[in-house]
């Protein structure tokens, strides 16, 4: 996939999109969370949008995914993180309200800690702002439960994070595509520019605005390079690089713990949207790669995220009722391409921490655009 689309070229059928009270036409390519955010708060802007997705291989349709502001081994917080939790929670009730059945919970997010150099290092690295709180194994919370009950021995440190909790990744995508109004065509979009993309079978559409939100496997359908310098599709600086990385998440029948705990791996709740409850224990742990890979775990990655549960969990007992796998692509970049298209990709493990937010700031640059063009990160 790349940006050099052929748009009005003889012979391909070139269809405008259909215009809504504002006139303005906006195609959106990837329906994932950074996709479907980008639809939802254009639709509110009054912009009439149309999303091009293939419908396979989102990392955005990973069952359970964590809305946890306190990411990796390091500590580090996003400086958007805060800002962009309270967002993505404020969607979620929102569209609750509005009748979307989106599988939730905000009970908070806890960090297990096997050393005191590692709490000292979290510390270093904690915000004042971002509300937290250091517990003890056996410390009972306002939940009624004691870390105690279900988390293995060996965790002198417990970072607990109130606002943190999680959220069903394709519920709350198509409550948000829904939400928008888009008009959604199953497709791949095989190449694009500023004003339209060429679609499977030659079909052109156009648009006034043009915002690729593809991830790992759209990155990979064309073999786009996102390097400066090629003329490909025109995207920003020769040093804009993206990983891929791939992760499994295996479905559980019975919660291994009453909120998500996160060291390595994670355990969490999960709820279908017709109410039926379970848990799941995932990570993305494989190495990081240039390239997408299609492939499913092998059998020394599912040894290590057991080991790594058996560590976190004291209790291993719940049956295993699926597996679900994806690849995130990380190296984010957010704006005005060289070539005049939009992006916003790249995201990795924050996707739903901070894709609605950076979703509703690219908005607001498509509204009032800058003269300058953006440099790709």
């Amino acid at each position: 996939m790349n940006g050099s689309g052929p748009a009005g070229r003889p012979g391909l059928a070139v269809t405008p999109g259909a215009r809504g009270p504002g006139g303005r036409r906006l195609l959106v390519i990837g329906g994932g969370v950074a996709g479907s955010s980008v639809a939802y708060f254009a639709a509110r802007a009054g912009w009439t949008v149309t999303v091009l997705d293939a419908g396979s291989g989102r990392a955005s349709d990973v069952p359970t995914a964590l809305l946890n502001p306190v990411r990796g081994q390091s500590g580090r917080v996003d400086a958007r993180a805060l800002e962009g939790l309270r967002l993505s929670w404020s969607l979620i009730r929102q569209l609750s309200v509005q009748g979307h059945q989106i599988p939730h919970e905000q009970r908070g997010v806890l960090r297990p800690l096997g050393t005191d150099a590692a709490r000292t290092r979290f510390e270093c690295h904690l915000p004042t702002e971002l509300p937290h709180r250091w517990l003890t194994a056996t410390e009972t919370l306002s939940h009624d439960w004691s870390a105690h009950d279900w988390l293995a021995p060996g965790w002198p440190h417990l970072l607990f994070l109130p606002e943190g909790g999680w959220v069903s990744g394709p519920a709350l995508v198509a409550a948000l595509l829904a939400e928008s109004g888009a008009t959604l065509h199953r497709v791949r979009a095989q190449t694009w520019n500023a004003h339209s993309a060429t679609l499977e079978g030659s079909e052109v559409l156009t648009a006034e605005a043009v915002v690729w939100c593809g991830g790992s496997v759209g990155m990979s359908w064309g073999g786009a390079s996102w390097g400066g310098g090629s003329g490909q599709n025109g995207a920003g600086t020769a040093t804009q690089t993206f990983t891929h990385r791939g992760g499994s998440l295996l479905l559980l029948a019975q919660a291994p713990a009453p909120i998500p705990v996160s060291a390595g791996v994670y355990l969490a709740p999960h709820e279908t949207p017709d109410g039926r409850r379970g848990g799941v224990l995932g990570a993305t742990f494989e190495a990081p790669s240039v390239q997408h890979a299609a492939s499913g775990p092998p059998l020394k990655s599912l040894h290590w995220l057991l080991s790594r549960a058996a560590a976190l969990s004291g209790d291993l007992s719940a049956t295993v009722t699926g597996l679900w796998t994806g690849s995130r692509l990380s190296g984010e970049c957010s704006g005005r391409q060289s070539g005049g298209w939009w992006a916003l990709t790249g995201l990795g493990s924050k996707g739903f921490l901070l894709g609605p937010l950076m979703a509703r700031e690219l908005v607001r640059e498509l509204e009032h655009p800058r003269a300058e063009t953006g440099d790709g990160g």
